[in-house]
């Protein structure tokens, strides 16, 4: 029996302390917003607009989820993000403005295909192949503003079967989450359910079939995840 597509499910978040979900309209991604991470990449973080890219929103997978390895890569990498929920919309959001649009925080990991991304570059094409694949943006559950504030700083890690590769703090973003909500606004109509994942520090490395990654943001949450 054919698919009826108008049953599909909506990609959606767990908001912790809560029965509901968020559902998860689209998933934007600023590339290289921790110096270290600029600079283990062999680049200059010196302080220009962000530029981004995008995940679909059924990337999503939650945290505990076990992954398949995915396709077409030899070098599968982690890295782990503070992720920005939007419920409010908005263009030309002021950054003076922009924490009214966030509604929750999560700890989230952005796989890359690290070896499609090298040769994405090289050509000066898209990187959606390197960054938007299934099950691409593990996120673990979603805390609301009322629960825990907006958090400036806090330590940003990342461990592979127990060994540490990333470690940074909150306050070492070069545009903050208010900076890069109202840079993002002028070039998308902000909506309810978009996410923002905020760049990862320094670390990122390959992981393989049987590792086992957990990373979290203190005081806001882990993610667990393990790829088969």
């Amino acid at each position: 029996m054919p698919v009826n597509m108008f049953e599909l499910p909506q990609p959606a978040i767990v908001i912790a302390n809560s029965e509901e979900r968020f559902p998860v309209r689209r998933i934007y991604c600023v590339g290289r917003n921790y110096g270290a991470h600029a600079r283990e990449m062999g680049h200059d973080p010196d302080r220009e607009p962000p530029f981004w890219f995008a995940k679909p929103a059924d990337a999503i997978v939650p945290s505990g989820s076990v992954i398949d390895y995915p396709l077409h890569t030899e070098n599968l990498h982690h890295e782990i993000e503070l992720v920005v929920a939007i419920d409010k919309a908005g263009t030309n959001v002021a950054v003076s403005d922009a924490l009214d649009h966030v509604f929750g925080y999560a700890a989230g990991i952005d796989l890359t295909r690290r070896d499609l991304q090298k040769e994405a570059k090289s050509q000066g094409r898209p990187w959606v192949t390197a960054k938007g694949f299934d099950q691409s943006a593990p996120v673990s559950a979603l805390h609301t503003v009322a629960d825990i504030g907006h958090p400036g700083a806090g330590r940003i890690w990342l461990s592979v079967n127990d060994e540490i590769r990333q470690q940074g703090d909150l306050n070492e973003l070069i545009w903050s989450v208010a900076e890069a909500i109202a840079e993002l606004s002028t070039l998308f109509s902000l909506s309810p359910g978009d996410l923002i994942f905020t760049g990862t520090p320094a670390g990122v490395g390959p992981v393989v079939a049987g590792d086992q990654i957990i990373g979290g943001i203190d005081g806001i949450d882990e993610i667990k995840i393990t790829i088969k």
